[in-house]
């Protein structure tokens, strides 16, 4: 949008990073992710696919032919299991998992499935495990851990054949503290997931072959890390899921990119330190969630914008949001002022009468969040949230049923609950402070210099500081204060 060309590198076959081959479809519906990335690429990105970045094109490759460099390289990469006897062949991460099952690759699993961890990839494990179901007797090229690492695939599987998996998640901590949300944990629960608290592994049991037989663990205390002594007891098993964790697969990157935790720093632009002309953001920074990374993004893309034109890499907000601008507003309709401000947009001398002077001309939405205690709630009336419908799986139903569960807004309900908004801090023109104002000091704009952002103006001839303006402003846009000069 900012009129720059843009080449994506990518080292699957298809866009869509962690969102692709990372979550589940039924979490993250493929049709809509596949428009959502079509609909970017027909602003004229140019994409080269199945490229890896350190492998196939070198970073002063890129240097040389292209004037900014980000990267967006996700963290795609999972912890092993750091005991003993982790190394076995059947014991694969959470990361790898997901991502040969997204790629159509892994169709079922073989024998009990045991996965540690807690948290959102751990459910995501559990719950695609119970889906894909469990079948018997396999040959050994069919073992789940031979299609995970080999690249193989498994070949279509008759669903009559496929049994419910007995799958055990295990966590350190309580089972109400899990790092998932309750949700999540009591639709796992549901689908027939078996979920333990306060069990920690200590070392996985190999049999001559190299492959895990069972999983030894210890009871811990409520606090999570400390071992009952003599409750040491084993969990046979056929394929072990660590999903502990992530890491960043940078193999052929130049390592003083990378921080000691393996992971790319970034300053408030989002920048790398100390590099110019190369940005990161999402999950090689610090994963997190989807709209973490989107968010980053977005203010990246301003950073880079900044970058190629020699604008000042200036400080972010401290509420780094997208806000409302009237600046850009004026400007939009004509309306803005040239010689009364100076470089920062501010007015060269305090006054009511030139055409800039509009009623609470500062953005506050820029610097600061509108607290509740700034808001007239009288102004509104209460309004249920609409609740987004919710698909629910039970043990019966689990095996094969990958339908999204959470149902989304239809367009009326869409309507509805964005129709309850406060639009905190900003002017939705309800018309309170021209009505309660005792003075008649608060008037709206003449049609021909009104916008969005400039609804009404003050007449400080007649404005006495009474305040009650401010008390009736229902979004806490109205903010008292005193002039100079």
């Amino acid at each position: 949008k900012q009129g720059h060309a843009v080449t994506v590198f990518e080292k699957y076959e298809k866009l869509g990073g962690m969102m692709m081959y990372g979550i589940p479809d039924y979490r993250v519906p493929r049709d809509v992710l596949q428009y959502e990335i079509d609909r970017i690429l027909e602003t004229g990105v140019e994409t080269k696919m199945n490229t890896k970045v350190g492998v196939d094109v070198t970073i002063e490759e890129l240097e040389k032919e292209y004037d900014a460099v980000l990267f967006a390289l996700g963290a795609m990469s999972g912890r092993s299991l750091p005991i003993p006897g982790g190394d076995a062949t059947n014991c694969v991460s959470g990361v790898a998992f997901l991502e040969a099952y997204n790629q159509g690759r892994l169709q079922h699993i073989t024998g009990k499935v045991i996965c540690i961890g807690g948290g959102d990839t751990s459910i995501d494990v559990v719950s695609v495990a119970r889906r894909l179901g469990n079948i018997d007797n396999v040959p050994e090229k069919d073992r789940p851990e031979h299609i995970i690492f080999n690249d193989t695939a498994h070949d279509v599987v008759d669903t009559s054949k496929r049994l419910g998996a007995d799958v055990l998640l295990t966590t350190r901590s309580t089972i109400e503290n899990m790092p998932a949300a309750q949700e999540e944990i009591d639709d796992a629960n549901r689908e027939g997931v078996e979920i333990q608290g306060q069990l920690q592994p200590i070392e996985v049991i190999k049999g001559e072959d190299g492959r895990a037989t069972a999983l030894r663990f210890v009871r811990l205390e409520d606090d999570g890390s400390t071992v009952i002594e003599g409750s040491e007891f084993d969990v046979e098993c056929e394929l072990i899921v660590p999903a502990i964790g992530q890491g960043v697969d940078n193999e052929g990157i130049d390592g003083s990119f990378f921080n000691e935790r393996g992971f790319i720093d970034a300053d408030r632009n989002y920048q790398v330190p100390n590099k110019p002309g190369f940005f990161v953001c999402g999950d090689v920074v610090r994963p997190h969630l989807l709209t973490t990374a989107i968010g980053q993004a977005g203010i990246v893309a301003e950073s880079i914008g900044d970058y190629l034109i020699g604008k000042d890499q200036s400080a972010r907000p401290k509420v780094d949001v997208h806000y409302f601008d009237l600046m850009e507003k004026l400007n939009e309709w004509d309306l803005a002022p040239s010689e009364e401000y100076d470089s920062a947009g501010t007015p060269g001398k305090a006054t009511d009468k030139a055409d800039y002077a509009v009623h609470n001309y500062e953005d506050r939405s820029f610097a600061s969040i509108i607290p509740h205690t700034e808001l007239f709630l009288g102004h509104f009336e209460h309004e249920d949230r609409v609740a987004r419908n919710h698909k629910l799986v039970n043990v019966d139903n689990v095996l094969g049923n990958f339908d999204e569960r959470l149902i989304g807004y239809t367009a009326e309900e869409a309507q509805q609950e964005a129709g309850r908004c406060m639009s905190c801090g900003l002017c939705f023109e309800c018309d309170n402070c021209v009505m309660y104002c005792p003075q008649d000091a608060v008037f709206k704009v003449k049609k021909d210099e009104s916008t969005l952002g400039r609804y009404v103006d003050t007449d400080y001839d007649k404005c006495i500081g009474c305040h009650i303006c401010a008390d009736v402003c229902p979004t806490g846009y109205i903010q008292m204060g005193l002039g100079s000069d």
